[in-house]
């Protein structure tokens, strides 16, 4: 059988994995932000501890070694949390909360601006890396398990906001996390809506059958309308016909048709298991087969449902090259 060629709608998307020297960048980029980070803390060991024996602190030194050594735990900690998919929102607060008090001290013990600035500065930015860090670790971990739900457009908020509002509603309650797959959703669900008030007229929504509006408001399935094809009865199943049965008349050739010969449902089924035989679930809608197969977008819905339906009851075809 011959190769068959990718869904258009579902290009190969991510971040190309770093290179040799960047990976050697990168690390000393963290080595010399947990130094800084660490500079940081150390230098804020002197007003913590001046501030901890005017409170009355037997052994002073304890508070800003406390404080300091808190900072880098519930860091690792959340980092740990994310990479277990366990990750809580409070402990990413916990760093925040003990570097504020860090530079509450230190700005207080300064004498000047200038000092106050250089004294609460410092601190601070360990926890502005270890923030970096885990955006960074947080981001890939949901890249690898698919759980992270890309963003919209800037612009497409911009020039479209109640469709894109609307597109982003459906993307949250429905967890569709790829944004190029909800915009085959959307494009999917306007071409339906736009058959159905072909149908129906300006009172589609009044007489489209509750179920398919429901179909419709998901954004999964389309509405099955006309078909241009019709798909060939069950097998065994074919009614007789009688000798005398008058015969369909052959279509009219015109210049454009011309050349071109119609394909039944069953042909058309037959080329669309052999394009999507390696496709996977996801790139099995109804925009990517009329693109491949060339058909009508009433025909693309019905081989995607049959093809659904045909990989829901036996094990996933995969074409032999």
């Amino acid at each position: 059988m011959t190769a068959t060629t990718p869904a258009p709608e579902a290009p190969a998307v991510g971040v190309p994995p770093l290179t040799r020297p960047e990976m050697g960048l990168a690390g000393l980029g963290a080595l010399a932000a947990a130094a800084v980070g660490a500079l940081g803390l150390i230098s804020s060991f002197d007003a913590v501890s001046a501030a901890a024996a005017s409170w009355g602190f037997v052994s002073p030194w304890m508070l800003p070694v406390g404080i300091d050594v808190s900072i880098p735990v519930f860091t690792v900690a959340n980092l740990l949390l994310i990479r277990m998919d366990m990750a809580l929102a409070w402990v990413r607060f916990v760093p925040w909360a003990l570097t504020l008090i860090t530079c509450g001290l230190n700005v207080a013990a300064g004498h000047s601006l200038s000092a106050k600035v250089a004294h609460g500065t410092m601190p601070l930015l360990w926890v502005v890396f270890s923030e970096i860090g885990a955006h960074i670790y947080a981001v890939r971990i949901g890249a690898a398990t698919g759980r992270r739900m890309e963003k919209i457009r800037p612009s497409r908020w911009l020039l479209a906001f109640p469709s894109t509002f609307a597109l982003w509603r459906r993307m949250t309650l429905w967890e569709v996390t790829s944004y190029s797959a909800a915009l085959v959703l959307e494009r999917e669900r306007q071409l339906a809506r736009a058959d159905l008030r072909e149908q129906h007229g300006w009172r589609w929504r009044s007489k489209t059958p509750r179920r398919d509006r429901v179909m419709l408001r998901l954004g999964e399935l389309a509405p099955a309308t006309e078909q241009e094809t019709p798909a060939p009865p069950p097998v065994g199943k074919a009614p007789a016909q009688s000798p005398a049965a008058t015969p369909r008349p052959r279509p009219r050739t015109t210049p454009k048709t011309a050349g071109k010969v119609q394909r039944t449902f069953e042909d058309l089924l037959i080329e669309a298991r052999t394009v999507t035989g390696q496709w996977t679930d996801a790139e099995l809608n109804a925009e990517a087969i009329r693109t491949a197969v060339h058909c009508s977008a009433a025909n693309a819905r019905a081989l995607r449902d049959a093809l659904k339906s045909e990989r829901a009851q036996g094990p996933a075809l995969h074409v032999v090259p």
